[in-house]
């Protein structure tokens, strides 16, 4: 999922109760089973990793406790705790040994008034939320009032001085073949949030607006350059793993990808670089990946990716 200012994060969602193959891991208490989704998800760059039971509310503390347990065994990634619950998530989150994502509140009951002011206790002042742009009535049909609840969420950040760049606002994005204006909704929405919180997080589950239509990777492609040209922005990084190492990184702003589709190969070139297999020069990479503020790293490529 792409989002915010200045890097890309991506929370891994494999280990979710509503996977047929994870309930029944839940079920049975097979801890290597979640133990080893957790390993491939941190293996895989995973910023955060969520965690959801998906069981009846009065089962879910208990299980996420032992799920939270299972994942922080075999990772210190940071965990989104995940449930529809606020009082759930109240309790849940004491179970994580570093600060992470409640996810999530919006504007849907009291779940703001119950998160919110934990958030702005001095101990979880590193902690983070996801906030859904839907309320009582569902999910918005128009920008207009999706930015109400937009509005709504930022006023109550206010009064219990949550600081914007805690917050990360997701859009809903939902499926072109059922809302014919989906796009043009998400990317207004987007740029209003952009423009009036330059410091807020935006997340969004960008596959989503392909689903159960033809050729899904270009119709994402399309709806992800819309989408960092109206506030969502990423980083690219030239030469590969060597330019990593070397700080040949650059902002993908949409004036530097003007007619690339007219260009062959690709636009941040490519170079063999064996020396990234050692860990020595991985960690060299880790602190340019810090140096610009960049938290996940996407790697696209055949051999020598590792």
């Amino acid at each position: 999922m792409f989002q915010e200012v200045f890097h890309l994060i991506i929370i891994g969602e494999k280990i979710n109760g509503s996977i047929p193959s994870v309930a029944k891991a839940i079920a049975e208490r097979d801890s290597e089973f979640i133990k080893e989704r957790a390993r491939k998800q941190a293996a895989a760059n995973a910023t955060y990793i969520d965690c959801c039971a998906s069981v009846p509310e009065a089962e879910e503390v208990e299980t996420l406790k032992w799920m939270i347990d299972c994942i922080q065994e075999v990772t210190d990634l940071p965990i989104s705790v995940d449930s529809p619950s606020a009082d759930v998530l109240t309790q849940a989150y004491k179970f994580c040994k570093r600060p992470g994502i409640f996810n999530s509140v919006s504007g849907e009951g009291d779940k703001i008034d119950k998160i919110f002011p934990l958030m702005a206790q001095e101990e979880n002042k590193d902690w983070q939320v996801i906030a859904l742009l839907s309320d009582d009535t569902g999910i918005p049909k128009c920008a207009a009032d999706r930015l109400r609840v937009f509005d709504k969420i930022m006023a109550k950040a206010k009064e219990y001085n949550i600081n914007p760049s805690r917050i990360h606002i997701d859009p809903l994005v939902e499926m072109l073949c059922t809302s014919e204006d989906g796009i043009a909704m998400n990317i207004e929405v987007i740029q209003t949030v952009r423009k009036q919180y330059p410091s807020i997080h935006i997340t969004a589950a960008v596959s989503n607006i392909s689903f159960n239509l033809p050729v899904r990777k270009l119709i994402n492609y399309g709806f992800l350059i819309l989408a960092m040209n109206a506030g969502l922005e990423a980083y690219g990084i030239n030469y590969g793993y060597k330019g990593l190492v070397e700080g040949n990184i650059f902002k993908m702003e949409s004036t530097k990808l003007d007619e690339i589709i007219n260009r062959g190969g690709t636009i941040l070139y490519s170079a063999r670089f064996p020396e990234f297999a050692e860990t020595e020069t991985q960690l060299k990479g880790i602190e340019q990946l810090k140096k610009f503020g960049i938290e996940a790293l996407v790697v696209i490529g055949g051999d020598g990716s590792y």
